[in-house]
């Protein structure tokens, strides 16, 4: 039995453990908003410390979690360190999730399993990788008590294995990884971020999220000249934006994944009675960039268009505050290494051929981008997020995809850590 097959015995030794481990995860909610995520974070480090795992505790100041939103986040580090002389390979995977909405057949707590299947909010994305991720490490630790009919003289590993479980990704991942970073808490070589176990994601999608407000004068609607119209404005505003699709199709992107921009406006708040003239409209927009454009110039040219645009409604005063500014994957050479790994142990444990691609998401995978960091996304879940129906009722995992995605992780983990 060489060191592949030996990882691959072991985790299917320990799979019901493994299936116990992320059904404990998703029974302790994590929705964000309202973003009270420590609770989880206590749970996970318990969890692991059973398994002989210790944790790293990092709570974020209470402060700067309130100022984003939140209620709390304490992100956790795992450090497994072999011989000198190898590279440190951080594993990512969050645990804040969206609220579960309705329309739900299976507990979204529950993690009950029917028919090969997990289900419950979290179980694709990505608490289903707090386990691929968990199981991998631990195979790793296995080859220094080689099971029954296993090759004696396996090279020892050289380098470290870091495990980061954040709570931040749905607001940006500035909490999460990017606090772990920006404090000097790792500094990995190579990093492998949850994702979907039958591709490679190499670029990701930037976005820039605005709130937008339009203060006009409220007043009685039987008087309708003594006051502004917020709400008309909005409307020449929202024709303008929708317009704005039709430019914005026109830039095709040539990573593979990826095709244009887009302009969703995905909220909208104003008025306070059917018998008031609009005094005020919010519009919360989120505008996806592709990997080849300039983040600073987007901004530019989406604030030009929304200001020359209620210009036409000189008696309207306009806000324009920026939410979010997530920049995009941008692969980095560094980890070539890392793609042919999982593309050659995904088609052996498959059966099929593993795609390099990009993603219109957007991750907090780019914030170890920013920081030099080679990354690729890949984790335990279906060829396609809509599959899983991540984000909506029934959120569910294939277990023999998680089975699948341990072995590809434990695997190329083994061939990276090589001397």
């Amino acid at each position: 039995m060489n060191a592949h097959e030996q990882l691959d015995a072991w985790i299917d030794a320990h799979f019901d453990e493994e299936v116990r481990f992320l059904q404990a995860l998703v029974q302790v909610p994590t929705d964000t908003p309202p973003g009270n995520n420590a609770p989880h974070a206590d749970r996970t480090a318990e969890l692991l410390a059973a398994m002989g795992l210790v944790a790293e505790k990092h709570p974020v100041p209470q402060a700067e979690v309130s100022a984003h939103g939140l209620q709390s986040i304490t992100n956790l580090v795992v450090r497994q360190r072999f011989a000198d002389g190898g590279p440190v390979i951080a594993l990512n995977a969050h645990g804040d999730v969206v609220p579960p909405g309705e329309g739900w057949t299976h507990g979204p707590y529950s993690g009950e399993v029917v028919d090969g299947k997990l289900y419950g909010r979290a179980s694709a994305v990505s608490k289903s990788d707090f386990a691929s991720f968990t199981f991998a490490l631990r195979a790793l630790q296995s080859l220094g008590a080689p099971l029954k009919g296993a090759n004696p003289a396996i090279t020892p590993l050289r380098g470290a294995v870091e495990l980061h479980f954040t709570y931040d990704e749905e607001f940006g991942g500035e909490l999460g990884p990017g606090w772990l970073l920006s404090h000097g808490l790792t500094k990995p070589d190579l990093l492998i971020a949850a994702g979907f176990s039958y591709q490679v994601v190499t670029a990701h999608n930037g976005c820039l999220q605005m709130e937008v407000t339009l203060h006009g004068l409220a007043s009685h609607a039987a008087y309708p000249e003594t006051g502004v119209d917020a709400l008309q404005a909005a409307n020449q505003l929202l024709t303008a934006l929708y317009a704005y699709n039709g430019v914005l199709r026109q830039r095709r992107s040539k990573v593979a994944g990826i095709t244009h921009p887009y302009l969703n406006v995905g909220r909208i708040e104003g008025g306070s009675n059917t018998n008031v003239v609009p005094g005020k409209v919010v519009i919360k927009l989120d505008r996806r960039m592709i990997p080849e454009e300039d983040t600073a110039a987007v901004e530019t040219e989406l604030r030009t268009l929304i200001e020359n645009t209620v210009k036409q409604s000189p008696a309207v005063r306009l806000e324009i505050k920026r939410l979010l500014m997530a920049r995009s994957l941008q692969p980095l050479p560094g980890n070539r290494a890392l793609v042919q790994a999982i593309q050659r142990h995904g088609e052996a444990v498959f059966g099929e051929h593993i795609a390099e691609s990009g993603t219109p998401l957007y991750t907090d995978v780019r914030l170890y981008g920013e920081h030099g960091v080679p990354a690729v996304i890949y984790g335990a879940g279906p060829h396609t997020v809509l599959e899983s129906n991540a984000k909506r009722a029934d959120e569910h995992l294939q277990l023999s995809d998680l089975r699948g995605a341990t072995r590809v992780i434990a695997r190329t983990l083994f061939d990276l850590l090589q001397p």
